[in-house]
């Protein structure tokens, strides 16, 4: 039997229009994952008189709480005039965000991003990292949104991030190196990061353990900010 080079071309092309149609169905179906809610109406019935705050940089999500209220102490936790080299101890909150270690230690903005460290990021376990900031107030410069949560809660919240953090033999919490700014730093953390669990999901982990809604699939930023809501009706 003759094959032509026609039908080699439409073999060819079928494929090629089969892969398109499963990546556009995968990406329909990841859009509409970010706008579903995982809960509709389960709201806490406690009172919540506590706030946090979740920034979006465009590309991460990072959670923001203060260094300490009545239920919580972050200076009993880390060393607040450690975290980066502007020696600044009085800071009054704290950003923390979860990541791949090399794409974020290395990668300060979007024109430093490295194609290899990319990929092996996305689609290998690949090491994990906590960047942490200090600031004497909200960031205006960033997209903020802030809720109330309830006391109990918040602890969730507070033991998920503790928990994120590799210590070292004595209980302390290991710095790799300095941030990116002067009032940040990285530190160890736990987990790997890939394409299944990236620094939005962590984010999603840890607003759902304190009792906040997020979306379906939370691998995009502005899917966890557009979902955010206080979790008391």
């Amino acid at each position: 039997m003759r094959v032509t080079n026609n039908s080699v071309c439409q073999h060819l092309l079928c494929r090629y229009c089969y892969f398109l149609s499963f990546v556009f169905f995968s990406l329909a179906l990841l859009a509409i994952a970010a706008l579903i809610p995982r809960k509709w109406s389960d709201y806490s019935q406690q009172r919540c008189n506590l706030n946090i705050c979740v920034s979006n940089t465009g590309i991460h999500s990072n959670i923001i709480v203060p260094i300490k209220n009545n239920v919580f102490n972050w200076s009993e936790n880390i060393l607040l005039d450690g975290i980066g080299i502007d020696t600044i101890s009085n800071y009054t909150y704290l950003s923390f965000g979860w990541g791949d270690r090399d794409f974020y230690m290395s990668t300060p903005s979007l024109r430093d991003i490295n194609l290899s460290t990319t990929l092996k990021a996305l689609f290998l376990p690949t090491s994990s990292v906590m960047d942490v900031k200090g600031y004497q107030s909200i960031p205006n410069y960033l997209e903020v949104k802030c809720i109330k949560i309830s006391q109990i809660d918040y602890l969730r919240l507070m033991e998920f991030i503790q928990a994120t953090f590799q210590v070292d033999a004595k209980g302390r919490k290991i710095r790799l190196g300095d941030g990116h700014t002067t009032n940040a730093g990285f530190y160890a953390a736990n987990g790997s990061y890939s394409v299944l669990r990236t620094c939005n999901s962590w984010t999603g982990e840890g607003l759902r353990k304190a009792n906040v809604n997020t979306p379906l699939w939370d691998g995009l930023s502005f899917a966890i900010m557009w979902h955010l809501r206080s979790s008391c009706d």
